[in-house]
């Protein structure tokens, strides 16, 4: 099997930062490409930073140049550097991440954290 777990979200003051990590453990043969979304009270989740197994990143337009995605291979970990944090970037943050699994080798999974909490106050 394999495991998402997400850490480093808490509370901030508008204009900080926090940084995100999250990290894949289990049968795993490769990682195609990790991702982080955020989900607000009362709206759907949505795609903040995603990065790829060639390092090609692509960011939602509201947190372009604010936001920093990158890996770290050799520990299978996904950070989400997030500066001049506003209060409209609170939400629950989900790490994701496609997976070939040991041992198939072949089918690729998707797979999600449990999320953690990031709030921004005024």
């Amino acid at each position: 099997q394999v495991q998402l777990v997400e850490s480093g979200g808490g509370l901030v003051q508008a204009g900080g930062s926090l940084r995100l990590s999250c990290s894949a453990s289990g049968s795993i043969f490769s990682i195609n490409y990790m991702a982080w979304y955020r989900q607000a009270p009362g709206k759907q989740r949505e795609m903040v930073a995603t990065i790829t197994s060639g390092d090609s990143t692509n960011y939602a337009d509201s947190v372009k140049a604010r936001f920093t995605i990158s890996r770290d291979y050799a520990k299978n970990t996904v950070y989400l550097q997030m500066n001049s944090l506003k209060p409209e970037d609170t939400a629950v943050y989900y790490c994701n991440a496609e997976i070939t699994r040991m041992p198939d080798r072949v089918v690729r999974y998707n797979y999600w954290g449990q999320g953690t909490q990031v709030t921004v106050s005024s």
